[in-house]
């Protein structure tokens, strides 16, 4: 071992306490140590800030390390201090701190105690700041969480742009070292030229977490339900859920509370202190669960978290591997289950509108890759990595067998043919599309681009029509990862052929395609539930006497069947299995109402069959509803009483006229009245009125799909919508 090696063990065992160096840490120290520009891509959990902790230590003068969170720079002071006798070791300089503390700040660099210097973009903005760096001799300047500079990575910030123009103003030849822990190949290209050091010697550790599990299930309108199942078969657990709205957030957490799952929430909109309260209720365990938008989690370092579940899809795969990066930390079992619905795709893309062009093109490529993932049958673990530019063997590699894709492998087909129409297309159409055009030109689809271009007078225009695009995108995806295309830095999206996809032109070998999942949309009156493995289903013996228990009592009655119970309020039966008025009650659309009028015969058949056939209940999929939705019925119903225009009450709760409708259905679908002639007459004449009684009192089922075909056009969606809520309450409660 050589001399700098044994002083660099040595230092590791006397600062640190550790034996050895994990991983690329001692190479990268003495790339720093020896004055180098440096560039470190390390995954979360892999020692980043130990790489330039170390030489700050050794080296002579004061390493500054610039850092985008506040609360990240604090956690870190105090871990240095807490490796040495001095407090002065290491400070933070940014607007939190007095001019008292300033001023202490700068002694302790000046007289040589500080070897670390933690400070923000912005404070290196600070004149007085800039002038008073210039004259103390600095080590070297780290940029930490490096890809907030590059607008392709996940956390931009504007003012991480001009960090290289304000360590010139410091000094000539300071060395510099970027570290981020995510950053695919054009993010790299981003922070180098950014940073002005494409010399810099670059280290990249391997990005697989082999104990962690990836799985993707479809979010249904049952989705609290699966993660309440999901965490109560993982009892004791340390997890974190992700939303991506503060309101969904506080919801969520409710619901986790009346089920009896200790559970806080975590988001910007709560003030500082019940912030720091709920995290360090999670880090000490008082709870098992934080619910928290993407706020949570920056340098929250608990080693032992055993799951972490996307209630929303995150905007890229940047954010999802970041954030599913939190479980496992300590090498032991991390689940990251995501649901997945194209709904809350669009959702997101909604928010984007109003953002500049290039920004918005940005953030639909990164979608798009992101629905790629959540939608691929390929291993999960090798997209990811793909992605990272790093290749990965789906058979034999580390953490192969854990992802949902390969443990429950979809079909398989023989694709040689459509790769090589695929290649040529690409090929023939001078390597200057992205994705979405390829697939255009394949299915002979005309946009101005193409258009622009002359695609469409060419004879392979439309030469892929007999498959869908979800075909032919799915199987670009594979060729994409299987090396056959690559997509240029620069022009980000655009397809060029590697030198293998040529080839694979003339010399076409094997190719299977995996077929990708599709994630259907739900009928808006359908429910479905997903049970561990994605799909909890009901006792289909149970749901037939259930269906023809309905049709005599409704006959009887002389109403519909679905106005006695909707068809997914007999599959919740039939999946949860309720004995009794008060379980009933907790049945997907079955209010007190509803369960009074109609739910003798049904609990009493329930309790028949399951002592009969000596079936086991189970327990934990009697979902209790919070009351902060009662509220809002409440309001809702005091509302239309007193004939307030429906328009204004959902404007009053800031809801679009779709959703407001909605809680309307469940008002009524529950048993309880609501009027709403005065708006009905308002809408529609009497006929009209007349013709949508007499459909849904003969109508099989009250789907608003079927009505729409029925009456071709002759109504608005809302509008029958809205009639057939007008005809339950009466016909039906």
């Amino acid at each position: 071992m050589s001399t700098v090696e044994n002083d660099l063990q040595l230092a590791l065992k006397h600062y640190f306490g550790f034996g050895k160096f994990k991983g690329l840490q001692e190479d990268v120290i003495k790339s720093i140590i020896n004055n180098q520009n440096t560039f470190v891509i390390m995954p979360t959990g892999g020692g980043k800030s130990l790489c330039y902790q170390l030489p700050a230590l050794v080296k002579d003068g004061t390493a500054i390390v610039i850092s985008p969170l506040i609360a990240l720079m604090k956690n870190q002071v105090d871990a240095i201090r807490g490796i040495s006798s001095n407090n002065g070791i290491a400070h933070v300089l940014n607007s939190s701190l007095t001019k008292t503390e300033v001023k202490q700040v700068m002694q302790d660099i000046k007289s040589g105690i500080t070897k670390l210097l933690y400070v923000a973009p912005e404070s290196l903005t600070k004149e007085d700041y800039i002038e008073f760096l210039r004259t103390i001799q600095i080590s070297f300047v780290a940029v930490d969480e490096a890809h907030c500079i590059s607008e392709w990575g996940h956390d931009f910030r504007p003012e991480y742009r001009n960090i290289r123009a304000i360590i010139k103003r410091l000094g000539d030849d300071i060395p510099i070292i970027g570290l981020t822990a995510t950053a695919t190949p054009k993010v790299q290209e981003d922070i180098l030229k950014n940073l002005g050091m494409t010399d810099a010697k670059t280290f990249k550790a391997s990005f697989n977490r082999p104990n962690l599990y990836y799985e993707v299930r479809p979010k249904t309108k049952n989705v609290d339900a699966d993660i309440i199942r999901f965490i109560k078969q993982n009892p004791g657990k340390s997890g974190i859920i992700y939303c991506l709205s503060r309101k969904r957030v506080e919801e969520l957490a409710q619901v986790l509370q009346v089920n009896g799952i200790s559970a806080v929430p975590y988001h910007a909109g709560l003030d500082a202190k019940t912030r720091a309260k709920h995290q360090d209720m999670f880090l000490m365990e008082d709870v098992d669960v934080v619910v928290a938008t993407i706020a949570f989690g920056m340098g929250i370092d608990k080693p032992d978290v055993r799951f972490v579940i996307h209630h929303d899809i995150p905007k890229s795969i940047e954010s999802y591997y970041q954030e599913t990066g939190r479980a496992g930390r300590d090498g032991g079992e991390g689940h990251c289950l995501a649901f997945y619905s194209y709904k809350d795709v669009e959702k997101l893309e909604k928010f984007m509108s109003g953002k500049p062009v290039a920004e918005q093109e940005i953030g639909h490529a990164l979608l798009q890759e992101i629905v790629a993932y959540a939608e691929t049958s390929m291993s999960r673990r090798k997209f990811i990595l793909h992605y990272f530019g790093e290749e990965f063997d789906e058979v034999n590699g580390e953490g192969a067998e854990m992802d949902d894709n390969v443990r429950h492998p979809k079909k398989k087909h023989e694709a040689q043919e459509d790769v090589v129409t695929l290649l040529k297309v690409i090929q023939n159409t001078k390597e200057i599309y992205k994705g979405k055009e390829v697939v255009n030109t394949l299915l002979g689809k005309v946009n101005a681009l193409i258009k622009s271009h002359r695609t469409d007078e060419q004879p392979f225009f439309g030469i892929g029509k007999s498959k869908d695009d979800k075909y032919w995108m799915a199987l670009l995806r594979q060729v994409l990862v299987a090396g056959l295309l690559k997509k240029d830095i620069e022009t980000y999206g655009v397809l060029f052929l590697s030198p293998e996809g040529k080839n694979f032109i003339s010399n076409p070998e094997s190719f299977y395609m995996t077929e990708d999942h599709t994630y259907e949309e739900t009928d808006d009156d359908t429910i479905v539930t997903a049970g561990k493995g994605g799909g909890g289903v009901a006792d289909e013996v149970l749901l037939g006497m259930l269906k023809d228990l309905r049709k005599r009592v409704a006959k009887k009655l002389e109403v519909p069947p679905f106005a006695v119970f909707q068809d997914p309020s007999l599959e919740d039966m039939a999946l949860k299995y309720p004995i009794n008025i008060e379980e009933l009650t907790n049945v997907h659309g079955v209010g007190d109402g509803k369960a009074k009028k109609y739910g003798k015969d049904f609990v009493q058949l329930i309790a028949r069959y399951v002592q009969e056939n000596e079936i086991t209940r189970p327990d934990d999929l009697v979902v209790k509803s919070t009351g902060a939705n009662s509220a809002l019925k409440l309001y809702i119903i005091q509302s239309v009483d007193r004939k307030l225009p429906l328009d204004d009450i959902a404007a009053a709760k800031g809801l679009e006229m779709s959703d407001f409708i909605k809680e309307m259905e469940q008002i009524v679908y529950s048993g309880t009245k609501l009027n709403i002639d005065y708006w009905i007459d308002e809408i529609l004449d009497e006929d009209q009125q007349e013709e949508l009684y007499e459909y849904f009192l003969e109508a099989e089922t009250d789907k608003i799909s079927n009505a729409i075909e029925e009456f071709d056009g002759d109504y608005e969606d809302d509008e029958i919508r809205l009639y057939r809520i007008k005809f339950i309450s009466e016909v039906a409660n």
